[in-house]
């Protein structure tokens, strides 16, 4: 009954931002999708990491058969759009696969078999619907919101050492290489996430079930929810406001080189093509959910959590798409968005109770400080900047204490009983 109520509710959601869309007369998550099945998909590692969550429900032998049928399609497509000079991309073939499955789940399968394999069809296609969605939910807020909040929260940011700024000339100068790799990290972000749940649903085709928790349920109502927020809290980004990309919409061309100064912050208009998509910074959100998740793997999966959580960081921050304050809130919105699933799936208590209150509490406070205190936050940097930190580490620990106490307690050995003496 859960798997179909969110089955529901999903649909209705893309229903209704397909409307939202066409209102503003470009094509929805659902056309955008669709058309993936036959024209040059916009992302094929995407597709493919999707298809990779579905095949977990599917025995060895099933696996490879579902590969090679993929490749196999995604070759002829190639073929075909070299012949017509069409544009190249693959993820084509991952697509009919998925779909292939849901026909043979519906019309081959039966019971238990047939719900599991249609759960590993939804997971796949949440994955690829969640980038179609997000998609439309940063046209509609470039379409809805005229106005941002960007000085407030590069006011703020001071209390922070304009972090930005920091890292935007750090990776100016590695050159090529670093922005290279940096930008290959940031674009691949889901691509990573999958990995590390292929580890946590490996055994999901011999156990017959899903794990309570894993990644692709935070990972996905991170992007459901994060986007709301942009609505109430649009900002652009410094790369826009305070960079040339913004062009005569920004501020001045500052960032890097120049920081801008202290001034009383104001509401800003800015143009309808940029999204306001900053505050939280999802990447960051996405990226430590993956560090989360991936502590209890294998020694290289923890350092390929590591690995990716610092690049994001790097990224987000080096490329001028992200505020440092805008960083501090994604990590409290991830750690309490996880934090709830966790309590959801194992029973609420209170210590789950308290735990995703106080994130709570912590996320909205950094918002309506950023807004309402940023010339107090910038005038007093020693005290807002280490309140932050302090505040951010705050979730973390209790995240970390909470989680300690849910694990489950390896029972005592029973002593030993004294044996009879043989006479």
């Amino acid at each position: 009954m859960l798997w179909t109520a969110a089955a529901v509710v999903t649909l209705a959601f893309l229903i209704a931002l397909e409307i939202a869309a066409r209102h503003y007369g470009v094509p929805g998550p659902i056309t955008n999708q669709a058309r993936e099945v036959i024209f040059a998909p916009k992302s094929g590692p995407l597709l493919y990491a999707s298809m990779a969550l579905m095949l977990v429900v599917l025995p060895w032998r099933q696996r490879f058969i579902a590969i090679g049928a993929a490749v196999g399609i995604d070759i002829v497509f190639f073929l075909v759009r070299w012949a017509v000079d069409a544009k190249m991309m693959f993820g084509n073939g991952a697509l009919w696969v998925i779909i292939g499955c849901a026909v043979i789940a519906v019309t081959r399968r039966t019971g238990p078999e047939r719900v599991l394999l249609l759960k590993g069809v939804g997971l796949g296609l949440l994955l690829v619907a969640g980038r179609k969605t997000g998609d439309a939910w940063l046209l509609i807020t470039s379409k809805t919101r005229p106005q941002v909040l960007d000085q407030y929260v590069a006011t703020a940011d001071h209390a922070l050492g304009n972090p930005s700024w920091v890292a935007g000339k750090i990776v100016d100068a590695t050159g090529a290489v670093g922005a290279h790799v940096l930008d290959y990290v940031y674009i691949q972000l889901a691509v990573a996430a999958v990995v590390v749940a292929l580890y946590q649903l490996r055994n999901v085709a011999s156990e017959g079930r899903f794990p309570g928790h894993h990644l692709v349920r935070t990972f996905l109502v991170i992007g459901l929810l994060g986007p709301g927020i942009y609505m109430i809290y649009p900002v652009v980004g410094p790369i826009f406001a305070y960079g040339a990309d913004g062009g005569h919409w920004a501020v001045a061309n500052l960032w890097p080189n120049t920081p801008p100064s202290v001034v009383t912050p104001q509401h800003m208009p800015f143009n309808e093509i940029t999204p306001r998509n900053c505050m939280p910074s999802l990447h960051t959100a996405w990226a430590t959910t993956i560090f989360i998740h991936s502590r209890k793997g294998p020694r290289a999966l923890r350092y390929a959590g590591v690995f990716w959580l610092i690049a994001t960081l790097g990224a987000t921050l080096g490329f001028g798409y992200h505020y440092g304050a805008d960083i501090v809130a994604g990590v409290v919105f991830a750690y309490t968005i996880d934090a709830a699933l966790r309590a959801y799936d194992r029973g609420w208590d209170r210590a789950g109770i308290q735990l995703v209150a106080y994130g709570t509490v912590v996320f909205t406070a950094f918002l309506l400080s950023y807004r309402f205190l940023p010339m107090e936050m910038a005038r007093y940097p020693w005290l807002f900047g280490p309140l932050l930190l302090v505040a951010m580490s705050s979730v973390v620990y209790g995240y970390l204490r909470t989680a300690r106490l849910w694990e489950p307690k390896a029972a005592p050995a029973k002593p030993l009983e004294p044996q009879p003496e043989l006479v």
